[in-house]
C-alpha cells in the first residue's frame, strides 16, 4: 500500500492554486494525508475530489483558518477517530486516525513551539500525551503515522544545524521529545532506506531557501516496529511545488 502525507499550507490555497487535485489523482496513493489544511468540511464541499477517493474526511479547528487535517483513501476505514480523546489537545485539529483492518494510519499536525519559544511547554506535554496515544492505539493493531512533526531529528536533518540550536524546530526538548518515539520502538521510515544528509520536506519562504536547498525534514511516516518487515521504500517528493512543504511518502506490503 502506498501511503503520502502533505503540509499543504492551506487546503483552500492549493485548490486556488490548481496543484492539489491533479497531484492527488496522479499519485497512485491509496491514502493521502493533509496537515494544516486551515479549514472546515462546508468550505471545501464543492470540490470533485479524485474518484478513486470514496473515503474523504476533515478534522478542523475549532478556530476558523488555522490547523487541521484530513485523511483521502481509496477504500472506507472500518472506523475514524478526532483527536486523542482529550479536550486540551482536540481543539486545534491536529490528530485524525483512520482504523483499517490490518493497521491503524495516524494523521499529525504537531504544534510549533513558535516564536520565543513561548508554546515549547505545552509541545512537551503534548509529544508525552501522542506517544501515550499511538501506544494505545498499539495494543490493538500495528500503527502508521505521519505528518508535520514540526521538529528536525538530528543535525543531518537540516541543512544549518548550528545555527538553529535555539530555534523551534530544533531545540534540545523537541528532539528529545522524537527521540523518544523512536525509542518506543517506531521506525523513521525515510532513515531505513536513506542515511545521507541534504533531504528535506520543508524550506522558509525567505532568501530562495528552497532554490538553494537549504531546508529541514520535519515531514515523516513513522510505523510500529511490527511493521519495519513490511517496508518497502519511503521517500520524499521535493519537486512538488504549492506548499513550503513537500509531500512524503512511504509504501508497505500488507
Amino acid at each position: 500500500m502506498k501511503f503520502l502525507s502533505w503540509n499543504v499550507n492551506g487546503a483552500r490555497a492549493g485548490l486556488d492554486k490548481g496543484t492539489l487535485v491533479p497531484w492527488m489523482a496522479a499519485s497512485g496513493a491509496d491514502a493521502i494525508c493533509l496537515q494544516e489544511t486551515k479549514c472546515h468540511p462546508g468550505d471545501v464541499a464543492h470540490v470533485s475530489w479524485p474518484a478513486e477517493y470514496s473515503s474523504v474526511t476533515f478534522h478542523a479547528a475549532e478556530k476558523k483558518g488555522y490547523s487541521g487535517t484530513a485523511i483521502l483513501s481509496r477504500r472506507s476505514p472500518l472506523a475514524v477517530r478526532f483527536g486523542m480523546g482529550a479536550a486540551e489537545h482536540d481543539g486545534e485539529g491536529r490528530v485524525l486516525t483512520a482504523e483499517f483492518e490490518k493497521f491503524f494510519l495516524v494523521n499529525v499536525y504537531t504544534p510549533n513551539a513558535q516564536d520565543g519559544l513561548r508554546r515549547l511547554a505545552y509541545r512537551q506535554v503534548w509529544d508525552r500525551e501522542f506517544l501515550k496515544f499511538m501506544q494505545g492505539l498499539e495494543k490493538t493493531k500495528p500503527v502508521v503515522v505521519c505528518g508535520d512533526f514540526n521538529v528536525a531529528h538530528k543535525e543531518i536533518d537540516l541543512a544549518r544545524p548550528k545555527d538553529n540550536v535555539q530555534n523551534p524546530g530544533f531545540t534540545p526538548e523537541e528532539r528529545a521529545g522524537f527521540t523518544r518515539f523512536v525509542e518506543a520502538g517506531f521506525v523513521d521510515t525515510f532513515r531505513e532506506f536513506e542515511k545521507g544528509p541534504a533531504h528535506y520536506s520543508w524550506w522558509s519562504y525567505r532568501g530562495g531557501a528552497r532554490g538553494r536547498n537549504v531546508g529541514w525534514r520535519i515531514d515523516y511516516f513513522l510505523a510500529s516496529g511490527a511493521l519495519r518487515k513490511n517496508l518497502r521504500r519511503a521517500w520524499i517528493e521535493p519537486h512538488v511545488m504549492g506548499s513550503d512543504h513537500c509531500p512524503v511518502g512511504v509504501e508497505l506490503e500488507f
